[in-house]
């Protein structure tokens, strides 16, 4: 089965996921895990990389962001994920691949399937059963918004609001907070690929265009409803090698 293609339209909110090499839990220990963070925000600093939401689990990551121009996000991937693999076959005397092939990244419409997504990340840790709320995971968007710290903040708060139509921090929490409880009492906590398998997330207008802009031709991948939403996706392409 080929691998998905890696497609990128500018302007747009893409969610970011890559495991490590065959799943191996190489960042398991909080120290490998806040070197990831390190990085990242070196790459916001260096490349102006606009973080909206982040996890970093046992054997993976998820990253949401929204492009900003300048090949931020790719040049931003390359440092953070090249700096961590290489600092930690070095500590470890280790030889060998880090991650597993290359970060798979699917684009959001900036509607209500953001929130949805911003609340499935959030959940990560909490749909593998080793915390009970989001907050009790530290390598987090969400622990860190609702964190007191002044410094060090990975989140762009202020687009994070802008895209999603909210007018204060405190308006964010609350809307943030709602989300989460509400899907813990009444969504599965199961793994639900759209988000994170695929070229473009959305309503069907949105992603029609998305395919129309990346103008891919009749063998390029299609558009399918799922459950309500539309996706657009490469048929008979492996989205997890």
């Amino acid at each position: 089965m080929p691998r998905a293609n890696r497609y990128f339209l500018p302007g747009h909110v893409w969610h970011i996921t890559h495991r490590c090499h065959q799943k191996e839990f190489l960042l398991k220990f909080a120290k490998d895990r806040n070197r990831w963070l390190f990085w990242l925000f070196e790459a916001k600093k260096r490349y102006g990389l606009c973080i909206l939401n982040y996890v970093v689990t046992s054997n993976h990551i998820h990253l949401l962001v929204k492009d900003s121009g300048n090949n931020a996000i790719v040049r931003s991937m390359q440092l953070v994920e090249g700096r961590v693999a290489q600092e930690y076959n070095q500590r470890k005397k280790r030889k060998g691949a880090f991650w597993e092939d290359r970060y798979h990244a699917t684009v959001i419409a900036a509607d209500e399937h953001l929130s949805r997504c911003l609340t499935y990340i959030d959940l990560n840790m909490v749909r593998a059963g080793v915390v009970e709320h989001p907050m009790d995971w530290d390598a987090s968007g969400y622990a860190e918004l609702f964190s007191s710290r002044q410094r060090y903040n990975l989140i762009d708060r202020k687009s994070l609001q802008k895209t999603l139509g909210i007018d204060n921090l405190e308006q964010l929490r609350a809307e943030r907070l709602l989300w989460v409880e509400d899907a813990l009492r009444t969504s599965s906590m199961n793994r639900d690929s759209r988000w994170s398998e695929g070229v473009a997330v959305g309503r069907e207008s949105f992603v029609k265009k998305v395919k129309a802009d990346l103008e891919v031709g009749p063998h390029g991948p299609k558009v399918r409803c799922c459950d309500g939403d539309f996706i657009l996706k490469e048929e008979g392409a492996s989205y997890n090698p």
